[in-house]
């Protein structure tokens, strides 16, 4: 099969298309022919040299993909469904490749774009995960600190869906895009409760910037926020969410929620710019500022 893959670490510049062998799914996957993949943080620290996982080279990027499936070893799911998903979550890579192997996944919903599909998974479990644990729902307050970028912008979509009122802090330049999204925009940086309107009733800090103290503050209470991205947390008793490997609950079942949601027109994926080449989209992403997903397209 053919697969955008690096042999070595490096700039995007190390991306390249080549051969490799086609993965086969285990006990309860699925693979797909690949339509579309995410570009993913993990992707960039990866190619990059930077992660601390062990990587085997030739490596392949890509955490998210949609595509056709046309090999299940899996109950209900069949060849020829729609679906959009993630990869294992120990292999850190497959999606940017012609077929890929699925570790979780939900069917897609038939008008919704590839592009979106293909940037939803893993940035809807992980956002998932992190509302099931501030329980947000119908007619509370969230903020969320880092609103613009990929999970950012899927967390206040998810929880605009659940019935929640939503504030969202973004750089100047990205306060129209957090207002797009439904969120009331808030200016990043210090000094939050000085520029939150009214009362919070919880908090998700996704930019990991150091604004874990306010978002207490805030709140009111530790037990009120949740952060992705800032391991000193705990010093203030704020849950840091990692999922599987905390032992927490998983947020999977986001994926198939996210997909009536859309379906009802309550939920999109935002989609910064699709690319047809990979090292142009991992370029992108490093200049940042995001404003939703970067998505390559793949078939």
């Amino acid at each position: 099969m053919f697969a955008i893959r690096f042999e070595r670490f490096g700039p995007p510049e190390v991306l390249s298309r080549g051969e490799l062998p086609e993965p086969h799914p285990g006990p309860g996957q699925v693979r797909i022919r690949v339509r579309a993949a995410g570009v993913s943080p993990v992707d960039l620290a990866i190619r990059a040299g930077k992660s601390r996982s062990p990587i085997v080279l030739p490596h392949v990027p890509g955490v998210d993909a949609a595509g056709v499936v046309d090999e299940s070893a899996a109950d209900g799911v069949s060849a020829g469904d729609e679906v959009f998903g993630a990869v294992d979550v120990a292999r850190l890579g497959g999606a940017t490749a012609e077929f890929a192997v699925l570790d979780f996944w939900a069917a897609k919903p038939p008008s919704m774009p590839w592009a979106q599909a293909a940037g939803a998974a893993s940035g809807i479990e992980t956002a998932t995960r992190a509302l099931d644990l501030l329980d947000v729902r119908p007619g509370s307050t969230l903020l969320v600190d880092g609103a613009s970028g990929g999970v950012g912008s899927l967390a206040v979509g998810l929880a605009l869906a659940r019935g929640a009122r939503v504030l969202g802090t973004a750089a100047p330049g990205n306060q129209e895009f957090v207002e797009s999204l439904g969120a009331t925009p808030v200016p990043y940086g210090p000094g939050l409760r000085d520029r939150v309107p009214g009362r919070v009733d919880a908090a998700l800090d996704v930019a990991g910037k150091g604004s874990v103290p306010e978002l207490v503050a805030l709140t009111g209470s530790p037990s009120s926020v949740v952060t992705l991205a800032d391991f000193g947390g705990p010093a203030h008793g704020v849950r840091v969410s990692v999922g599987a490997l905390g032992g927490e609950p998983h947020g999977r079942h986001g994926l198939a929620a996210a997909a009536r949601w859309f379906e009802a027109g309550r939920f999109r994926v935002p989609v910064e710019e699709v690319f047809e080449d990979a090292a142009a989209a991992h370029a992108a992403a490093e200049r940042g500022p995001r404003r939703g997903k970067l998505i390559v397209a793949v078939s």
